[in-house]
């Protein structure tokens, strides 16, 4: 399997610390750089956020949801490729994220294929 590098960096956000764990596990075994957040407004107040290659976001966390940390970085001036993941099956929710801009969206739980497809297509972009 072809490794992609240290130098591209995710961002996962997710208030689930088993599903950050389990997330950002995935993406280092395949080559990421992963780092996690436990909420879009501990992402916002790093430096550099909008540096990311690729950003996964959990749809519904408490304090701003995914649509919101989507809309603040679009209002930043961001481009960063953003994939949702979500336990909750919300197609308007769903439909909002890709019309804003999202790359995808997956229904938890997912594979970890899944997940790693998902990441290069985004990435691809």
């Amino acid at each position: 399997m072809a490794y992609p590098g240290s130098a591209i960096s995710i961002a996962i956000v997710d208030d689930d610390e088993s599903a950050r764990n389990a997330m950002h596990g995935v993406l280092q075994s395949v080559g990421y750089k992963a780092e996690s957040f436990a909420s879009a407004e501990q992402l916002l107040e790093r430096d550099g956020a909008a540096n990311f290659a690729c950003l996964i976001t959990d749809l519904k966390m408490p304090g701003m949801n995914g649509l919101a940390l989507q809309a603040a970085l679009a209002r930043a001036g961001s481009r960063i490729p953003i994939i949702f993941v979500s336990a909750q099956r919300d197609e308007a929710a769903r439909m909002r994220a890709l019309g804003a801009g999202a790359v995808g969206f997956l229904h938890k739980p997912f594979d970890d294929e899944a997940l790693i497809a998902m990441v290069r297509a985004a990435l691809a972009r």
